[in-house]
Order: structure tokens, then sequence, then C-alpha cells
């Protein structure tokens, strides 16, 4: 399969309206379950933060906020989305990506970066470790 690259460049000022494009259940959805799925955005980086400052790691929670965004935005725009939001804890996503199978590996077009290799960027350990149990 050939990757597919998006002439559009997602950044936090065209975020909203990269998202509405790409929501994939755009027929049968209200504004505030397509808010409701944004806002899983930010519980995963809460969920994260929470893990580095108290070792306290919800990974099945993620894994289910992760899940329910790739159904809703697909595997590539998903990483674009993660990687934009979360660029500093994209080390801490990266495992879970992996053990679902939808990490990409190159993510076009975000914030100015024509291409991002996701393979230099690091994993957590710990993370890894516990997802090997799942």
């Amino acid at each position: 399969m050939y990757p597919i690259i998006c002439d559009d460049c997602l950044t936090d000022k065209n975020f909203l309206i990269y998202c509405a494009k790409h929501y994939q259940i755009s027929k049968y959805f209200t504004d505030e379950e397509f808010l409701e799925d944004l806002n899983r955005i930010k519980y995963i980086k809460k969920l994260i933060t929470r893990y580095i400052e108290n070792d306290d790691l919800k990974e099945r929670l993620i894994l289910n906020h992760i899940i329910i965004l790739n159904n809703c935005f697909g595997p590539i725009v998903l990483n674009k989305i993660l990687y934009l939001k979360l660029k500093p804890q994209f080390k801490y996503v990266k495992p879970f990506l992996l053990l679902l199978n939808i990490l990409q590996e190159k993510i076009y077009m975000v914030n100015n970066e024509k291409v991002i290799y996701t393979d230099e960027i690091l994993l957590d350990p710990t993370i890894v470790e516990k997802l090997r149990k799942i």
C-alpha cells in the first residue's frame, strides 16, 4: 500500500477545519459528538501527563481513546493529529499506536515539517513492557 500524502498541512490554526474535513462519521454526527471526540486528545494528554508526573499509567483507557479516534479519523489522519497535539509526548503515545498496528512510518505535513519519520522517535520502555502484558 502506498502512503497517502495530504496536500494540506495540519497546523494549530487550521486544526478544527482539518479535523471536521476528515471526520469519517460526518453523516451521523452532531457538533457535540464531534467536539467530544476531539476532547479525547486532551484526555490522552492528561493521562500521559499523569503517567510522567506520578508514574500512574491507565493504559487501557488510553487505548480506548485511541481506538475511538482511529475509528473517527483513520490511521493516517490520527497520526497527524496526535503528532501535532502531543509532539513532546509522542514517545509515550507511539507504543499504543504500534500495538494497534496504526503507526505510520511517515507523517506528512504537520506544522510545516514535510516528513516526520516515526522510527526516529523513541519509545518509552515502561509503557512498552506494560503493553506487552495485554
